[in-house]
């Protein structure tokens, strides 16, 4: 055996067994995209500022309007307008950067521009896999989706996904909470369907998590998105949950769903001026309620096709938006929120072009969260067990560019140990790091035809399912999810018997 061959295989031997990542915590490695000129930018906002002040918003929750009226707003039975001078102070006092706690400390998340933080598929009332098909979600799917994201570290909050249908909606809070709390230990999502609703959520965080009343209020243990009814109203419920979650100190993610062509102007432009004053309004209250509230500005429009009227999603159109959202976020010094996400009806190359086009668009407009990352089917009426699993290919793939990459400073010995016509594959700088160099495919199948067809010709998808299949059958639960666990029977079983809460209606 030559030197160099021995060499080879002793830097193998000294090579850790398998690769190690750290998606955890990510940071956006590229320099936000602009799409729109500075004075572009301050156009739309000009147009936004003007709607709320000339045009005003429908607030529906009548506390929502005496808020803003004591504040200085002017308001009219529910039509609420609001003066620049308000709008002005809200930015002024909310907070261009948050921390995220989770029941594990290690999944902490900064939110803050530069920040990247993804998220599986969000608010679905439906499933479907390959084994089950299609189906009303349920309790027992809405765990496994738990145990799905607690599994992968490129997903950074949990997740609202499928909603169980089989459980009553008075009760479905409860349930949910507890899979969130006993089955993973990231970061906390809450549905703002109510007061009583999102008081009993807390009181789960608090029990489940030994937290004080002071624990609570001084960390952000919580979020929700609040989504506007465009155009230019806020409803009971969604006004309701931004100022329970204001005065709690927990996060409303503030995400008009704009619509071009159907629920907003037809234009770009047009659009972005009504998501902008419609986040903005949200953003007032908020800050109004309690200044520095924790709150995030929220961007998630697209366009319809006008010959059905459906909504489409990783189209020009939407990466126009998503690049415009950015310019203004930063134009008014908030992180942001954006959204992949796909109108496709399975788990094809539609799905994963529009889902891959959402999450370039939401990168490169600088989204510190990107919601409907992972499992998006149908414009979000199913979440897809498949569909997160091909679409976890893309999020990782994003992941391995926010984690960075080293500089080697032995390069130019790796280039000099080969001849002119050689090969790198056996040199000793391959083999002392070839276990750890490239990431390894998580559905792709890099096999040639033959060994492909040989082994059953499966398709992504196909191979998709074995994926989630195994991921479950060897899930490993939070170490203290156990003891949460414990701590929660007594609580969620009073609060069972005593009816729950009924949500808020519009």
């Amino acid at each position: 055996m030559t030197d160099h061959g021995r060499r080879g295989r002793e830097a193998r031997r000294a090579a850790p067994a398998a690769r190690k990542v750290n998606y955890r915590q990510l940071r956006n490695p590229f320099t936000p995209q602009e799409i729109f000129s500075a004075d572009e930018v301050a156009g739309v906002h000009e147009v936004a500022l003007r709607v709320l002040q000339e045009l005003g918003i429908s607030v529906l929750l009548p506390e929502a309007c005496e808020i803003l009226r004591r504040a200085g707003a002017r308001v009219e039975d529910d039509m609420v307008r609001i003066g620049r001078d308000m709008v002005a102070e809200a930015l002024r006092t909310a907070p261009a950067r948050m921390v995220l706690r989770a029941p594990n400390p290690d999944f902490d998340q900064d939110y803050s521009a530069g920040s990247v933080l993804f998220t599986a598929a969000g608010g679905c009332p439906n499933v479907s896999d390959r084994i089950n098909g299609r189906r009303p979600g349920d309790l027992a799917s809405y765990r496994d989706a738990v145990r799905l994201v607690q599994g992968f570290d490129a997903i950074h909050k949990q997740t609202v996904a499928p909603e169980p249908q089989d459980v009553p909606i008075h009760l479905r809070h409860l349930a949910m909470m507890e899979a969130q709390l006993t089955l993973g230990d990231k970061p906390l999502v809450v549905y703002a369907r109510g007061q009583g609703q999102v008081e009993q959520s807390f009181e789960l965080i608090r029990t489940g998590l030994s937290l004080s009343d002071a624990d609570f209020a001084g960390g952000i243990w919580a979020s929700t998105v609040i989504n506007s009814n465009s155009p230019r109203r806020l409803d009971r419920p969604m006004a309701r949950g931004i100022i329970d979650f204001a005065r709690a100190g927990q996060m409303t993610v503030i995400t008009p769903f704009c619509l071009a062509g159907a629920m907003a102007p037809v234009t770009v432009t047009g659009a972005l001026a009504l998501q902008h004053a419609e986040a903005l309004a949200g953003i007032v209250l908020a800050q109004m309620v309690r200044p520095g509230a924790p709150v995030s500005y929220g961007g998630f429009s697209s366009n319809v096709d006008m010959k059905s009227g459906a909504p489409a999603f990783g189209t020009p159109e939407h990466l126009k938006m998503q690049l415009g959202a950015g310019q203004l976020a930063r134009h008014v010094g908030l992180p942001w929120r954006s959204a992949a996400g796909s109108a496709a009806n399975a788990a094809d190359a539609q799905g994963a072009h529009e889902n891959v086009m959402g999450l370039w668009g939401a990168m490169l407009g600088g989204a510190t969260l990107i919601i409907h990352s992972a499992g998006w089917l149908e414009g979000g009426l199913t979440f897809g067990f498949e569909k997160f699993i091909t679409d976890m290919e893309a999020v990782q793939t994003l992941a391995e560019l926010c984690a960075g990459d080293s500089y080697d400073p032995d390069a130019f010995a790796a280039i000099a140990s080969v001849e002119p016509g050689g090969h790198f594959f056996a040199a000793p700088h391959t083999m002392a790091r070839f276990e750890q160099a490239f990431y390894a495919p998580l559905v792709a199948d890099l096999s040639n035809f033959g060994s492909w067809a040989a082994a059953g010709a499966q398709s992504a998808e196909e191979r998709a399912t074995a994926i989630w299949q195994d991921r479950l059958e060897h899930y490993t639960p939070p170490a203290r999810g156990a003891e949460i666990a414990g701590r929660l029977a007594a609580p969620i079983a009073a609060l069972s018997a005593a009816g729950g809460a009924a949500p808020l209606q519009d």
